[in-house]
């Protein structure tokens, strides 16, 4: 692709949806959004605009930002000329397949295809569809503006250079690419986080500590030290010889559900839904509940800020 600025065709005007728009248009391409939907139309343009506000981005620069973007009124209008298209619709096979059905008879020949989803295998969305060699997974996180990574996930039948391209460009907007070589449920980062989630429920379920201690230990001990040292940089660190002596102990003894734990179907056939009924594995406040948003907020601003003076 170059260093051009390509057009951007956008399929699904929602969080992630406007939040992706949000990032290509800052960095100068021209960015088409279709939203089916009159209600998420609406609201794409004052999402974008608070996100470019909390981001301290001043009048001009946000007017700058939204004038990269505009909304059609059909996929077709959207992508007809596009170089790179990415769908952020829900996560639903059947309606993903569809999109990109249509998708590869709407788009020209060189335009790369892009699924945003986070756990959902793209062999699945892609497999027999025409030119699906173009059809490569794109896992952004939320929220799209303020977390850096971008998983790049390439199916079974995904190009080289489909991969490589999409690469190219989720660089040159910011953002960190990491390569998925093999597509699996959750690709890289989701696959991890949940690993960590499984064990955690289960040592709550057996008893070993309460919820608010689990997390208390996470973010006071190894969570500190993870933005800056990954998991295998840490075996390295602390010599591969003395990670197996520990494994020998260890990993005997940490669950091995192959299933979601029934302590979590139980939280949830109780009514205990999180924050949405101020109960999940920790009873919530709305003061509690809006401190944590908050804060969390604050931090990846923090980061955020930090990446851009680096």
């Amino acid at each position: 692709m170059g260093a051009k600025k390509e057009k951007i065709g956008i399929i699904g005007g929602g969080l992630m949806g406007a939040g992706i728009a949000q990032i290509f248009a800052g960095h100068g391409h021209s960015v088409k959004i279709f939203e089916p939907f009159e209600a998420g139309r609406a609201g794409i343009f004052d999402r974008i605009t608070d996100n470019l506000e909390t981001m301290g981005q001043n009048e001009a620069q946000i007017k700058d930002c939204l004038s990269h973007i505009s909304l059609t009124e059909t996929q077709l209008d959207a992508v007809h000329d596009a170089d790179f298209v990415t769908e952020a619709a829900p996560e639903k096979l059947e309606l993903k397949r569809s999109i990109f059905t249509d998708l590869v008879a709407q788009v020209p020949a060189h335009c790369i295809l892009a699924s945003n989803t986070s756990v959902m295998p793209i062999t699945g969305i892609a497999d027999g569809i025409d030119s699906n060699q173009r059809i490569v997974g794109t896992h952004w996180w939320n929220p799209p503006f303020l977390i850096p990574l971008v998983e790049v996930v390439q199916a079974r039948d995904t190009s080289d250079a489909t991969v490589d391209a999409t690469m190219d460009i989720l660089s040159r907007i910011g953002k960190v690419p990491a390569r998925c070589k093999k597509d699996t449920p959750g690709f890289i980062a989701n696959r991890l986080q949940h690993a960590l989630w499984r064990e955690s429920i289960a040592m709550v379920a057996e008893g070993i500590c309460d919820a608010e201690t689990l997390d208390t230990c996470v973010k006071n001990s190894f969570g500190l030290r993870l933005p800056q040292l990954g998991p295998l940089e840490n075996a390295d660190l602390v010599g591969l010889p003395l990670t197996l002596d520990i494994h020998k102990t260890m990993i005997p003894q940490l669950n091995l559900h192959d299933r979601p734990h029934e302590f979590l179907e139980a939280k949830i056939q109780d009514g205990d839904l999180g924050f949405a009924t101020k109960k999940g594995f920790r009873n919530w406040t709305d003061d509690e509940i809006d401190s944590v948003r908050k804060n969390l907020l604050e931090y990846l601003m923090r980061m955020q800020n930090q990446r851009s003076q680096q």
